[in-house]
């Protein structure tokens, strides 16, 4: 499993969504807002914006703050945030990326490359390691949703690529053109996703040893507590054991 994947997992046992929920409702109301302003304010018409107020809703986000936020766009109030993309590689070689919405590019850009440089990676340009990655759909259901048999009917028939079901759920992937349709017929099936998105997937991982694993966590952590940053993707793998060190750490 790559240790992106992992290193989530581990924060979400701990707790630590809890303790930056205000932190993610804040980050999902800017991608709602931003959604909002490049289409329609109109989820049913917009497909970004769809997809932005779900995930906020799974997040257990209350309806009046996503409201809120398509009443910013819609209003024309509030910043003008824009995406912005970084890449670079970490301790060990390992590549990351980072997906940011930010009304002050300049800023960001000495946040992120302030964080590489404390963990000894380096910032690179636009296109300098996203070449090794794939963009792809991927919707995310428990696993309530029923078993793995039953999700994989469900994803084939939707025309998905993949489905990796473990105790806790079940990640299905696709093209990430077809996101939205397969998601909908995911939908009729199975009930609504916890979340879906677009996400960048790596061609290859680096393997790296317990040392590496916890700078690389502590990076990526530094880097998804900025408010700017949106996601962070990281092309590492643990083995089984170094990964119950860490999570039991």
């Amino acid at each position: 499993m790559a240790g992106h994947s992992q290193f989530k997992n581990i924060m979400h046992r701990k707790g630590r969504q809890d303790a930056a929920r205000s932190k993610m409702f804040s980050k999902l109301a800017r991608e709602i807002t931003v959604a909002a302003k490049t289409g329609t304010p109109d989820p049913a018409m917009n497909p970004r914006l769809r997809l932005a107020v779900q995930n906020a809703k799974a997040q257990s986000m209350p309806k009046d703050n996503i409201q809120r936020a398509i009443n910013k766009a819609a209003g024309g109030e509030g910043e003008n945030y824009e995406e912005v993309r970084y890449e670079g590689y970490g301790p060990g070689g390992v590549a990351l990326i980072v997906e940011a919405l930010t009304d002050n590019r300049n800023r960001s850009a000495s946040n992120v490359r302030a964080a590489f440089t404390k963990a000894g990676g380096s910032l690179g340009e636009t296109g300098s390691v996203s070449f090794m990655w794939n963009r792809v759909g991927e919707i995310y259901y428990p696993a309530s949703a029923g078993d793995a048999d039953k999700v994989m009917e469900a994803a084939i028939e939707a025309g998905a690529d993949d489905v990796q079901s473990d105790d806790e759920g079940h990640t299905i992937l696709c093209a990430f053109e077809s996101v939205g349709e397969v998601s909908k017929a995911l939908e009729a099936a199975l009930g609504e996703a916890e979340s879906v998105k677009v996400i960048w997937q790596p061609q290859n991982t680096v393997p790296v040893d317990e040392e590496r694993a916890q700078s690389l966590m502590k990076l990526v952590a530094t880097l998804e507590d900025d408010d700017d940053v949106q996601n962070v993707y990281a092309n590492f793998e643990v083995d089984d054991e170094t990964m119950a060190k860490l999570s039991a750490a």
